[in-house]
């Protein structure tokens, strides 16, 4: 397994992004490739994807851990993914959004598409970078 970690500083308080991280349905709006997603009961959601060309649809269980903000989440179907949102406040209106990635290189690219090895990781990164600058964007001006 391979493990990223990003983290990004948004503008809001900590609450705010507590509850955006929650909105699943609105997921599409910062997370690149995802073409739907929504709740479902149990602590669940599914998400559709964009996968070379299709869509693919995979399920992942969601729960809170302790008291604290931090969200954890594991795929169900699907590519065998985990990982975890915390968030720290930094001030009043600032807060850390930390994500902690873990996957399987070869089970990532097999589900869906791109390069292998280091390219893959490299991308990987990108595009997680990416979708926290656009999930701040978001918190900042929509949320």
């Amino acid at each position: 397994m391979s493990t990223l970690e990003e983290h990004v500083d948004v503008s809001v308080p900590v609450d705010t992004a507590w509850n955006s991280l929650h909105r699943v349905e609105n997921y599409p709006r910062f997370v690149d490739g995802i073409r739907g997603a929504r709740t479902e009961e149990g602590g669940r959601a599914h998400v559709d994807i964009d996968s070379g060309g299709g869509t693919t649809g995979f399920d992942a269980e969601m729960s809170d851990r302790g008291g604290g903000h931090v969200l954890e989440w594991r795929t169900t179907g699907g590519p065998e993914l985990t990982g975890s949102f915390s968030l720290h406040p930094i001030g009043r209106d600032r807060t850390r959004v930390q994500l902690r990635l873990e996957y399987d290189p070869a089970t990532v690219r097999e589900a869906f598409g791109g390069p292998k090895g280091f390219a893959q990781a490299s991308a990987i990164e990108r595009l997680v970078r990416s979708d926290l600058e656009q999930f701040k964007e978001y918190l900042e001006h929509e949320g």
